[in-house]
């Protein structure tokens, strides 16, 4: 592929908290698309529930933006901004990254996942509120950190 694929066995991808052209997700998606590409990708999954809320929001398919990840951040934001279904303002795109950041499981299975995944790399951790603690946690701590 390119020097810009991860070796997610190696290390974990970006957090979803970083953003890219404003959209948080999309550079984590990137890392793991990049990597399930190159066979690199560990455990982790391109187009998961997390990336589908992007992929969603922008209504873009998952299988053409895998097509273009041997380019780099910058040219793939290029080709979502020109190949969005739907076309967001700035306004638009910071406001859902705001609301994204700030969710927490909704429902009882997703609360139990949320729960048992907080038990099992943070339990003493009293600070895991969203579903973006919860990942950089396990990223963290799935690579060698101390909870």
């Amino acid at each position: 592929m390119s020097l810009n694929t991860p070796d997610l066995t190696k290390f974990p991808p970006r957090s979803p908290r970083v953003r890219l052209g404003g959209y948080v997700i999309l550079p984590r998606m990137l890392d793991k698309g990049r990597a399930t590409v190159a066979g690199k990708n560990g455990e982790y999954h391109y187009a998961c529930p997390l990336d589908q809320r992007f992929l969603e929001f922008a209504g873009i398919d998952p299988e053409k933006l895998k097509k273009e990840l041997n380019k780099s951040d910058s040219e793939v934001l290029a080709w979502v901004g020109k190949n969005a279904k739907h076309k967001r303002s700035d306004a638009e795109i910071a406001a859902w990254s705001k609301v994204a950041e700030q969710r927490t499981p909704t429902d009882v299975e997703s609360r139990e996942y949320f729960n048992g995944l907080h038990k099992q790399v943070a339990p003493k951790r009293e600070d895991i509120a969203t579903w973006f603690d919860v990942l950089d946690v396990d990223d963290y701590v799935s690579f060698g950190g101390k909870p």
